[in-house]
């Protein structure tokens, strides 16, 4: 099968790292495994594209490219992985209709509230103009079934859950062990935190953790906090770690993903917030290599992590909640590994991708039989 694949967030091997570029590239590299041809048809950004007319001429000629090629291409399918207000699909429809091919939509996202305001309503039109167009729409998350549910009908909507491969997130005592011996804390225990640097809610998430941090180290909690990660505030998380905890905060700097599982089996317990989080890839990795999870009850992430068997997941922007689930981890080791055995378990059971992703493949290949 050749799918024709395009994400208008953004597109494939892009510089800067995030959860939707993780799951998009886990996606077509699944679908690659499984034999199938994936060409990358547009790497147009649409974000905002509505409010930037430059970029029309763009999508107007990536459009004529395709629908150009596409006789000596001759694609079986097309699909947009995460079409929403911001960066609507602008291509998969036009494109689908001229070339007569299925249009088949990953992570899909419906929000009604969005044409209530001037600036988000063009977005909002588009976004469901695609919608409404797509053969099948796919959702990881449950809370966008719910409103995906009321414009498109269930027999072209299926829900799957995120994944990861859990074999490649797994426990390595020996990191555990070299890093804490660089590191020279013994025993202590270690909390891991881990997002891009980038100004919002990321950065925001980490300053919540450092602050966690500094309020249980005054009660007199010793511990280690490691934060993965870098990018544009990096100087101002670095002066309020030197302000708040001098040298209990360890600035890794930014890890490729193949390498995470290292930073994860130095650890003992993954807290962060997770801001409005709509998935949060890192969540699956670290309790893949057996780290229950401290994080806001928010958004995808209860989608992901199991409250009260996985880790604890408190009421968004309470610290009192937030630090007490942190110290209980801390101070009580027999819990701490019983989560941490659950939280492996979990994802392997729940979200390993190559499972998941499979009944994904099974919808899209009907399309073309």
């Amino acid at each position: 099968m050749h799918i024709l694949f395009y994400a208008p967030l953004k597109p494939l091997n892009h510089p800067h790292p995030s959860g939707d570029l993780v799951t998009a590239t886990g996606l077509t590299d699944f679908l690659f495994s499984c034999g199938h041809m994936v060409s990358e048809s547009s790497r147009l950004r649409a974000r905002w594209i509505y409010t930037r007319p430059w970029l029309w001429p763009r999508l107007i000629s990536d459009i004529q490219r395709i629908i150009r090629r596409a006789p000596q291409q001759k694609p079986d399918i097309f699909l947009t992985y995460h079409t929403y207000y911001k960066s609507p699909d602008l291509i998969g429809p036009t494109v689908t209709q001229k070339l007569n091919i299925p249009y088949v939509i990953f992570q899909g996202i419906y929000s009604t509230k969005k044409r209530r305001n001037l600036k988000t309503w063009p977005g909002f039109v588009l976004n469901r103009y695609a919608l409404s167009k797509a053969d099948h729409v796919f959702s990881n998350r449950s809370v966008d079934m719910i409103n995906l549910k009321r414009l498109i009908p269930e027999s072209r909507l299926s829900y799957i859950r995120p994944g990861i491969h859990p074999d490649h997130f797994q426990f390595d005592p020996e990191a555990r062990s070299e890093l804490r011996q660089k590191w020279k804390i013994g025993d202590i225990p270690v909390l891991v935190s881990a997002a891009m640097f980038r100004p919002g809610v990321k950065a925001d998430g980490l300053e919540w953790v450092i602050r966690c941090s500094a309020r249980l180290h005054q009660d007199g909690l010793r511990h280690q906090l490691i934060i993965v990660g870098d990018g544009l505030e990096r100087n101002r998380l670095h002066r309020l770690a030197g302000d708040l905890i001098p040298n209990r905060v360890i600035f890794a700097g930014q890890t490729d993903r193949k390498h995470m599982y290292r930073w994860y089996s130095a650890g003992d317990v993954f807290v962060f917030p997770g801001i409005r989080e709509t998935l949060g890839m890192v969540y699956l990795e670290a309790q893949s290599c057996g780290l229950p999870v401290v994080a806001f009850d928010n958004g995808g992430i209860p989608e992901v992590v199991q409250h009260g068997k996985t880790g604890f997941l408190t009421p968004s922007f309470d610290s009192s909640a937030f630090d007490s689930a942190v110290k209980t981890l801390l101070t009580n080791w027999e819990l701490r590994l019983k989560m941490g055995q659950n939280a492996g378990q979990y994802v392997r059971t729940f979200h390993d991708l190559y499972q998941n992703y499979s009944s994904f493949e099974s919808i899209i290949k009907a399309f073309i039989v």
